[in-house]
């Protein structure tokens, strides 16, 4: 039986970008069977192999976060300032079907890598842009991480902590990583339309526009003349039943029961409480919400007395709603993800050997991924590529001598 290619296959994908919201879309695309080559500066690469380093990140002497986003790449380092590099690049551009950046409209201008200027070497290419404030406006120029630009920006900082408490950092790259995908079906999109047209275009997406499209459901309340969401604490939640309680092991569970008449009466079951089922005050939905302290209170109590363990065996045999609140060791270890596919092994290759890494979110029956490769070292294939590109020795000697390649 013949085992079908990557649906990607044959796709050639320039990755020109840094960190991770635009290069992320292009691991997604490499996990498919797309050819990416990673375009670094030579004197160091890609900030983002050095993130790991930056406090609070956990402490090791890999760059794990490189790992995760450069996996399936060839790097190739030019200084894209140097005219003689840039023409390899634009060499590139040629043959490529996508070409993806986060540089800021000043910098792709001064490196004459504008949309209007590559679009003549490649009617068919896809031009993707990714920015942090999108591409009009006074903010342009601004420096834009998904923590400012997707976090704070859209409002998720502000809400998303207990009343009181102080606004919470942002986990590095929670806003890239789905920001990506956006960019991701943008390209995808394009490519569609270049089959039915022959034509190539430009796409575009924002952490910004991404952070809203995460909170839209508290902002679209705004713009219907709802009043703005206001954080609360646990016991002054108008919900007991969507809801944290602590268990006796200091653990944390969260309950969500959305269908509220069909879910409360196996949750009092789930905690022996079937007292609360003919209690007045909880005795109705109305009454709940009316009620709502004296419930939460009477929940956290019951929660208190057992650990997560007995807790996890009693909701899930009463089919109640809930989510454990995992700790990231556990996330690594969690079955139900191993047997879906959230994590897979990295081929094995010198000192990259044996680390496993987490794959792009989205499948396509019939057609198998590319195996995990490691992520390269900074200009590990210039040579290789040049080569394919029918670049002389003594120009690859001449460039290195200067420094415009590594």
């Amino acid at each position: 039986m013949t085992v079908p290619r990557p649906i990607l296959d044959g796709l050639r994908v320039l990755d020109v970008g840094t960190f991770i919201f635009g290069p992320a879309a292009t691991t997604v695309m490499s996990d498919f069977g797309a050819a990416v080559i990673k375009i670094e500066n030579p004197a160091g690469g890609d900030p983002y192999r050095y993130l790991h380093l930056m406090p609070p990140m956990p402490e090791s002497d890999r760059p794990y976060c490189f790992l995760l986003d450069g996996r399936n790449k060839r790097s190739v380092a030019l200084d894209l300032s140097d005219d003689d590099a840039r023409a390899i690049l634009y060499r590139l551009v040629r043959d490529a079907d996508v070409f993806v950046t986060n540089y800021h409209p000043s910098v792709l201008a001064k490196l004459h890598l504008t949309w209007d200027e590559l679009r003549p070497l490649n009617p068919r290419l896809i031009y993707a842009q990714a920015s942090g404030y999108g591409e009009l406006g006074e903010e342009v120029e601004k420096p834009g991480f998904d923590a400012t630009a997707w976090w704070a920006r859209s409002g998720m900082m502000e809400v998303l902590h207990q009343h009181g408490a102080e606004p919470s950092l942002s986990v590095a790259g929670m806003g890239d990583h789905p920001s990506a995908m956006s960019l991701f079906g943008a390209i995808m999109m394009a490519l569609y339309h270049r089959q039915q047209t022959g034509e190539g275009s430009k796409v575009a997406s924002s952490l910004m526009a991404n952070g809203v499209w995460s909170n839209s459901c508290l902002l679209q309340a705004i713009l219907v003349g709802a009043q703005p969401y206001q954080p609360m604490a646990r016991s002054e939640s108008p919900n007991a039943l969507v809801n944290l309680y602590q268990t006796k092991d200091s653990r944390w569970i969260f309950l969500a029961l959305l269908s509220e008449d069909r879910d409360w009466a196996p949750l009092a079951r789930a905690l022996a409480c079937e007292e609360l089922l003919v209690d007045p005050r909880f005795v109705d939905l109305p009454a709940r919400r009316a009620n709502s302290r004296q419930l939460f209170q009477r929940l956290a109590e019951r929660f208190a007395t057992q650990d997560l363990g007995y807790w996890r065996q009693a909701l899930d045999r009463h089919n109640v709603t809930f989510g454990i609140v995992a700790q990231p060791a556990e996330v690594c270890a969690d079955a139900q993800m191993r047997d879906n596919g959230v994590f897979v092994d990295v081929e094995a290759a010198g000192t990259a050997a044996g680390y496993r890494t987490i794959d792009s979110p989205i499948w396509v029956e019939g057609h198998p991924k590319s195996a995990a490769r490691p992520a390269p070292e900074v200009g590990e294939h210039t040579d290789e590529v040049l080569a394919e590109l029918g670049v002389e020795r003594s120009q690859i000697d001449a460039l290195r001598s200067r420094g415009a390649i590594r």
